[in-house]
C-alpha cells in the first residue's frame, strides 16, 4: 500500500474517532441531570453551548469521513466502483448520510427552538416556573436522536471493520445489538466507569 493510502486511512479512522460527539453530549446531558430538574440559567446556558457547538464539529468530522472514504476508494486497491459492488461500503455510506440527516435536523430544527426559548431569559431575569417544562420536549427529542446517532456511529465502525473481511452474520448482529444496548445505557446513565 502507498503512503498516500495509509495517510488517508489514518485520516478516515481519526475522523470516526472524533465523531464520538453523541457519546459525550449524552454524558453532558446526564451530568446536567445530576444537578436536579430546576432550570438554572448559567448552568443550562453552559451545557447548551457545549451541545450547540458540538454540531458544527460533528459536521466537519462527518465531511472528513466522507471525503477520506471516497479518497480511500480512489487511491486504494478497490476503486470507486467498490461503492456499488461492496454491500458493506454501500451500507456504511447510507448510514453516514442518515447520520448527517439526523444531525442536520437537530441543528436546524430542534436546537433553534431551544435557543429561541433560551433567548427569552438571561442571567438577570426571573425564570418562569414552567420554563424547564417548555424546554423538556425538545431536549428529550434531542437526547433520543443523540442516542440513535451514537448507535449509528458504532454500527458504522462495526461495518468498517468488515470492508475487506466479513465477520459471521451472528457476530455482526451480536455486535450491532451490543451497540444498541450500549447506546441505550449511555442514554439512561452516566457510565461513570466507561464500559462498566
Amino acid at each position: 500500500m502507498s503512503d498516500l493510502y495509509q495517510l488517508v486511512k489514518f485520516w478516515h479512522i481519526m475522523s470516526f474517532v472524533f465523531m464520538s460527539i453523541p457519546l459525550f453530549n449524552l454524558i453532558v446531558v446526564n451530568e446536567r441531570a445530576q444537578m436536579g430538574a430546576k432550570f438554572v440559567y448559567a448552568t443550562d446556558r453552559y451545557f447548551e453551548n457545549i451541545i450547540r457547538r458540538g454540531a458544527v464539529r460533528c459536521f466537519v468530522f462527518q465531511a472528513s469521513v466522507f471525503v477520506s472514504g471516497v479518497l480511500l476508494l480512489v487511491v486504494g486497491p478497490s476503486g470507486i466502483a467498490a461503492l456499488l459492488t461492496n454491500g458493506i461500503l454501500l451500507t456504511k455510506t447510507v448510514l453516514l448520510v442518515v447520520l448527517t440527516g439526523v444531525l442536520t435536523y437537530v441543528h436546524l430544527v430542534l436546537q433553534p427552538k431551544i435557543e429561541a426559548l433560551m433567548s427569552t431569559i438571561d442571567g438577570d431575569s426571573a425564570v418562569p416556573d414552567d420554563f424547564g417544562a417548555q424546554l423538556k420536549p425538545y431536549r428529550v427529542r434531542r437526547k433520543q436522536l443523540a442516542t440513535f446517532c451514537l448507535f449509528l456511529v458504532i454500527t458504522i465502525i462495526i461495518l468498517g471493520l468488515q470492508v475487506y473481511g466479513r465477520f459471521s452474520n451472528v457476530l455482526t448482529m451480536t455486535l450491532i445489538s451490543l451497540a444498541g444496548l450500549f447506546a441505550w445505557r449511555v442514554n439512561r446513565s452516566l457510565i461513570k466507569f466507561g464500559w462498566v
